[in-house]
């Protein structure tokens, strides 16, 4: 049986002061954390008093809007012409749609693979 962990539990000063003294680092530590800490928030601007903060405009607050949009067509290829390529077409942009009716997927079916729902029976 190896005696050594007993002989280190034992009181002994130079143990007991080197404890101390890495307490007492850490304990500085600590200290000049929350100086230099208060030094940092000491030096930011002030919060902004009440007068300075955000006004809604004088309309009121914006709202959402609805509406539905739909894509550009891709223009159709011309007989015995070749078909376009990807560079050649424009960003596909979309505009307001006519039809106030929102568009409507099957029965069953959330309108995207892996959607999650149970898919058309």
């Amino acid at each position: 049986m190896s005696t050594e962990p007993m002989q280190l539990a034992a009181p002994s000063g130079l143990m007991s002061l080197a404890l101390f003294v890495v307490a007492v680092a850490v304990l500085a530590m600590l200290a000049g954390g929350f100086w230099l800490g208060n030094r940092v928030k000491y030096r930011e601007s002030l919060r902004p008093r009440p007068e300075e903060q955000p006004k809604l405009p004088p309309e009121g607050a914006v709202h959402e809007v609805r509406e539905n949009r739909e894509s550009e067509e891709i223009p159709l290829m011309p007989k015995g012409g070749r078909p376009l390529t990807p560079y050649e077409l424009s960003n596909q942009q979309t505009r307001p749609s006519a039809s106030k009716d929102r568009p409507r997927w099957s029965k069953g079916s959330s309108g995207s693979f892996g959607g999650g729902g149970l898919g058309a029976h």
